[in-house]
């Protein structure tokens, strides 16, 4: 229930949060429930998965929607660890554990089947991360203000090194991942370029993150595979 699970026969030694940005993408929600959950179930995590959906049909802000999921899901628990999840996405092997490198922010994601499983540029830190509660508010968590696809995560790679930090990555034999429904023909030209930063990050990162964050929760259900928090 609400995509909750916690190892029945053993004390799990990490408790992992599930966060998910959503917006009508349901076949893809199916694929990726039907997959996650056993792969962390054999992990032994505690965990539970949450849906963030953004209500509407204005521009789509995946880096909001992960602000309000690590402020509603801490209200349930304290984690050890916010796994930030695209929804297209399904790990290939189980060795890729869904837990936080304890000291630095964590990409994942490292071997992409769309980028030839090969990381597409030095700063990458899209698809699945990892960070602990403390990494997340010490870079000021996401930034609100990204409406629209992509740019948000070059501007976490951004926060991170100014908060002092650094990314480790899982390795690449590890960190492999299927994209759903990936299709080549429809892809751009130059699909692995770093897309150009719309926002000073070293000016802005400070003032716009989870110390701003506004919204307006609107629900928050479980579903029997997951928690589903609908925002405004």
């Amino acid at each position: 229930s609400g995509g909750h699970y916690r190892p029945p026969h053993c004390f799990a030694r990490y408790k992992s949060a599930i966060l998910v940005a959503y917006r009508n993408q349901e076949k893809n929600l199916r694929h990726l429930l039907y997959y996650i959950h056993p792969f962390l179930q054999r992990q032994q995590l505690s965990y539970t998965v949450y849906l963030i959906q953004q209500v509407g049909t204005g521009s789509f802000n995946r880096a909001k929607l992960l602000n309000v999921g690590v402020r509603e899901a801490m209200k349930d628990e304290e984690w050890d660890c916010l796994v930030l999840h695209d929804i297209d996405l399904v790990p290939e092997n189980d060795y890729n554990l869904y837990i936080c490198d304890e000291y630095y922010p964590k990409h994942m994601a490292s071997a992409m089947d769309k980028f030839q499983y090969i990381l597409p540029y030095e700063s990458f830190f899209g698809g699945v991360s990892a960070l602990t509660p403390e990494h997340y508010m010490k870079m000021n968590g996401f930034p609100n203000t990204y409406w629209g696809d992509g740019g948000e995560n070059d501007d976490i790679a951004t926060r991170i090194h100014l908060a002092g930090m650094k990314i480790v990555r899982t390795p690449p034999q590890l960190g492999r991942y299927r994209v759903m429904d990936y299709n080549e023909e429809t892809e751009t030209q130059e699909p692995w370029r770093r897309p150009p930063s719309r926002h000073n990050t070293r000016k802005t990162w400070k003032a716009d993150g989870m110390n701003t964050l506004q919204f307006r929760l609107l629900s928050r259900t479980k579903h029997p595979l997951y928690t589903k928090i609908t925002v405004d």
